[in-house]
């Protein structure tokens, strides 16, 4: 086993931190920047293209009938995730800068994350049939749900949040691309299917790209001007902090409502998740270039704490059901 699975580290993390390193040094400039704009709106369209293309709507539709589920599982991710987000601007400016807190407010409007969330739950033993239709549908509703919640979190702050236009965009760039790419899925479906590992490769690389051309924007505005060790200490802290409140809390209520164990695993697991797939593409079209960077710097060190926290959480689940 290696020191990566031993700490239950994500070997992409890593990329993303090289990534980060490599624009930090080498940031992107003038026409070469052009290029990598046109190369990485290219690359979303793919990635949404390919998620339209995997989705199955026989596993959608077996699990549309645990409706209480999902329910709860939607409330976390939309309602519960955003409240305990606006909590934190208690630590504003004393622990947080404003750009922090801003990332913060924007990695609580996401939706869920689908393949962790579905293997998590499959791992500990939940329902796995349910757990994929609910962050499915949680991913396709976050592209309608995630700018209106910008929207109104960020209004007071920034004052030019365009929900309408932001929706549009995501429309345009995000959803036209997933739409098109399910209604070919009759055509490219077993494609698909055999190629998983070298469409995972085309998602992760599309990621990478817009990692690249925000933190090059970033790093000409100034960010490691506004980011040091500390402020990235402080990240995990809170990151580490929300997800534990999270967990408690839907854990609570499932219990509360009486599922049964397999249920409780897929509301802990799906109600906990927070998309970097989604949320990087999406920061690209709703922000300005300049503010990418620290838009999804929370959301990039949750994604790994959520990780590391719930591979534990999930191996506890299991021991108990067997």
């Amino acid at each position: 086993m290696s020191w990566l699975k031993l700490l239950r580290i994500d070997p992409f993390l890593l990329i993303l931190i090289s990534v980060v390193i490599l624009a930090s040094v080498f940031p992107c400039e003038g026409e070469v920047k052009v290029a990598f704009g046109y190369i990485t709106k290219a690359a979303i369209a793919l990635l949404f293209f390919m998620h339209g293309a995997k989705l199955s709507r026989e596993n959608l539709y077996q699990g549309l009938g645990n409706w209480r589920l999902h329910g709860v599982v939607f409330a976390s991710t939309f309602v519960l995730f955003p409240i305990l987000g606006c909590c934190l601007y208690v630590l504003v400016p004393s622990v947080l800068t404003p750009g922090m807190y801003l990332g913060f407010l924007y990695l609580c409007a996401l939706p869920a994350t689908v393949q962790s969330a579905i293997a998590y739950t499959s791992m500990a033993g939940g329902n796995v049939a349910a757990a994929i239709c609910s962050a499915s549908a949680s991913s396709i509703l976050g592209v309608f749900l995630s700018p209106i919640l910008v929207g109104l979190l960020m209004h007071t702050q920034e004052g030019s949040t365009d929900t309408v236009d932001a929706i549009m965009a995501i429309i345009m760039q995000l959803m036209v691309p997933f739409i098109i790419g399910h209604l070919c899925r009759p055509l490219i479906g077993q494609w698909v299917e055999k190629h998983k590992k070298l469409i995972s490769k085309t998602d992760r690389t599309s990621i990478l790209l817009v990692v690249y051309t925000a933190f090059s924007e970033a790093v000409i505005e100034g960010i490691w001007n506004q980011v040091n060790g500390w402020s990235l200490l402080i990240i995990i802290g809170l990151s580490l902090l929300l997800l534990t409140v999270v967990l408690i809390v839907n854990t609570g209520v499932a219990r509360l409502m009486g599922f049964s164990t397999p249920d409780e695993i897929t509301i802990v697991f799906c109600g906990s998740k927070k998309s970097l797939a989604n949320g990087i593409p999406m920061a690209n079209v709703l922000f300005p270039a300049a503010s990418v960077g620290m838009m999804v710097l929370p959301l990039m060190i949750f994604h790994q704490v959520q990780l590391m926290v719930c591979a534990f959480l999930a191996q506890r689940y299991a021991r108990r059901i067997t």
